[in-house]
């Protein structure tokens, strides 16, 4: 159990540091006035409310075996994160995946140049996500082409929670 003592210095040690983050980050801003006297505007700070943090956001697909090969997979990405071009695929052996990364506003395109992706489970991993430490889910949604075809296949979605 916390002894009175105990809990007098957490509290005393917690009102510290809520200072102490308070003070460093006060700015102070001058003005001039015509008459070259200066003015002052005191105690004014600013709150970090968006902090952002790199995550890696990893998500696994299944290629049925009955399916046509892939030819690509297209990613649409939420507007709350900023995804780089660091974005590798895996195959169910450990391999990468030679792809090639083209980007459409908002849409990531992977387009498999060997053409022979089917009966597999890929691992995407998207490497360095620029991400907020709160608010909503992130939400991907997938899509896909198959070899011969221009039309988009919905594959599903993938949902990452921030933190």
């Amino acid at each position: 159990m916390y002894t009175s003592e105990m809990k007098t210095r957490v509290s005393y040690t917690g009102a510290l540091l809520i200072s102490l983050v308070i003070l460093a980050n006060v700015n102070y801003a001058f003005a001039k006035t015509d008459d070259n006297q200066s003015s002052t505007i005191d105690n004014q700070f600013q709150l970090f409310t968006n902090s952002w943090r790199l995550v890696k956001h990893s998500f696994q697909l299944h290629i049925p075996k009955n399916d046509k090969p892939l030819s690509q997979l297209i990613i649409e990405t939420p507007s709350t994160v900023a995804v780089s071009s660091d974005i590798e695929v895996i195959d169910t052996t450990g391999q990468k995946v030679d792809i090639n990364i083209s980007t459409n506003g908002k849409q990531i395109i992977i387009d498999f140049p060997d053409k022979v992706i089917q009966n597999t489970k890929l691992l995407v991993n998207l490497n360095r996500v620029q991400q907020p430490t709160s608010g909503a889910a992130s939400v991907y949604k997938l899509s896909a082409k198959v070899v011969g075809s221009d039309t988009e296949i919905p594959m599903g979605v993938a949902t990452f929670k921030t933190f």
